[in-house]
């Protein structure tokens, strides 16, 4: 019936399982195979024998004992029927059964015993990196050092790294923060220092005008119609917060 997935399995009458136990366990039987089943039976043994000698060693194992199971199952078919004699049918529904098995077994074992793939470790500067991204691209220490097996010195020596002293925090020590150098800040570093860095409030501060190219010609402004520099004028963040 497990060969066919269009049969459904019958209701079974629990009374006349009960009864079958109960003949199999009266008095000691002996459950023998019939006339009927035994050219199955050397065919279930040569399949078995074939298996054993074809898969490899890691899959053969879990069905090495083919056979034995499929006279197992058949001798408990023939004692759900009260009879001591297996028949080819009975050894058939076993046989299928034991089949299936092997081949779950089968496929479950597939490929245990190829070798492993080695895995290419990942470098210090690639741990680094990703854990940079995975916290949006600006990670402190502790999000990083623990997790890579380095140190801060070493860290701060790989290429593309940039290094920043956080000290937004008014207790404690200042956080050391890692970030991504773009390409943009590669040009940049190239050039002459163009930023002017003031500290206010414990606060790094970067003023906005130190980015801005210098026009090359100023136009010519009034004395009346000079503005008046706003008073954030120095920090120009204040007006932000």
């Amino acid at each position: 019936m497990l060969d066919d997935d269009r049969v459904s399995l019958p209701e079974m009458d629990g009374g006349e399982l009960s009864d079958a136990y109960a003949w199999a366990t009266t008095r000691p039987r002996v459950i023998t195979l019939g006339e009927d089943a035994r050219p199955l039976w050397r065919i279930v043994r040569r399949y078995a024998r074939i298996l054993g000698e074809t898969l490899p060693e890691a899959q053969s194992v879990f069905i090495e004992r083919t056979a034995e199971q499929t006279l197992r199952v058949a001798a408990c078919l023939a004692a759900s029927e009260s009879s001591e004699v297996i028949t080819d049918e009975m050894l058939s529904a076993a046989f299928a059964l034991v089949r299936r098995s092997v081949q779950d077994a089968v496929r479950i074992t597939k490929g245990a015993d190829a070798p492993k793939a080695q895995r290419q470790s990942l470098s210090l500067a690639d741990k680094v990196r990703a854990r940079i991204e995975m916290h949006g691209g600006r990670a402190t220490s502790s999000q990083v050092l623990p997790y890579v097996g380095a140190s801060a010195s070493e860290v701060k020596a790989l290429p593309g790294i940039v290094v920043a002293v956080d000290r937004s925090g008014r207790t404690g020590r200042p956080a050391t923060v890692f970030t991504l150098r773009s390409d943009s800040s590669q040009h940049e570093e190239s050039a002459p220092a163009k930023r002017t860095v003031m500290e206010s409030n414990r606060a790094e501060v970067v003023r906005m005008d130190a980015f801005r190219p210098a026009p090359t010609q100023a136009p010519e402004v009034r004395p009346m119609e000079q503005p008046t520099p706003p008073a954030t004028a120095e920090n120009p963040f204040r007006s932000l917060l």
